[in-house]
């Protein structure tokens, strides 16, 4: 890693440098939104748990199992989120490894391109705007298994900025989801069905 940091150019620093800028104020922007929609759902899903347990049938299992599947996707989705925010909480230490990122491509006219593209512009679609520049990348995987290596930039990279958002969709569906499954559940449990 030591010799990619000596054989960044000035025009990546300064990218990376933009790019990192920009992350940092659109994570710290989504800090709030991001701690809402994970725990809208937890009340919901925390019902469902308690009654599938009180109950002593087959709908109490079903219950139980889907509690625990939205309980697993509400607790990955703040694993990532506690992640991306420790990741970009040294600006400096987050710019040296994107610039890094971008030298090992060894395509350093694509990735500085991509990481101007991500200084260009803020905002909530910042992360699938990412997303999609990374996706017009080719990039191979040696260089995905190299940048697991940066403990800040692995984040905003390929593979994980798309699972980034796959799971922040999966949370925001996970809102509605819970709270119709605890509606069913609860209905179940007056019923005496559950």
């Amino acid at each position: 890693m030591r010799a990619a940091a000596a054989r960044i150019d000035d025009d990546t620093g300064r990218a990376a440098r933009r790019a990192a800028r920009t992350l940092v104020f659109t994570v710290g922007l989504l800090r709030v939104p991001t701690l809402i929609i994970g725990v809208a759902s937890v009340p919901f899903i925390a019902a469902v748990l308690v009654l599938g347990i009180a109950a002593d049938s087959l709908g109490g299992i079903i219950a139980v199992i889907a509690g625990v599947v939205m309980a697993a996707i509400a607790a990955v989705f703040f694993w990532r989120r506690r992640n991306i925010l420790e990741a970009v909480q040294d600006e400096g230490q987050l710019a040296t490894e994107l610039a890094i990122m971008a030298e090992l491509a060894g395509k350093a006219e694509e990735t500085r391109g991509v990481l101007v593209q991500i200084a260009g512009g803020g905002g909530f679609r910042v992360f699938s705007r990412l997303r999609g520049l990374w996706s017009g990348t080719h990039l191979g995987q040696r260089w995905i298994e190299a940048i697991g290596d940066l403990p800040r930039a692995k984040w905003f990279g390929p593979p994980r900025i798309g699972t980034t958002v796959a799971i922040s969709i999966a949370a925001l569906w996970l809102i509605p989801v819970s709270f119709v499954a605890c509606l069913f559940t609860l209905i179940a449990a007056v019923a005496g069905s559950l």
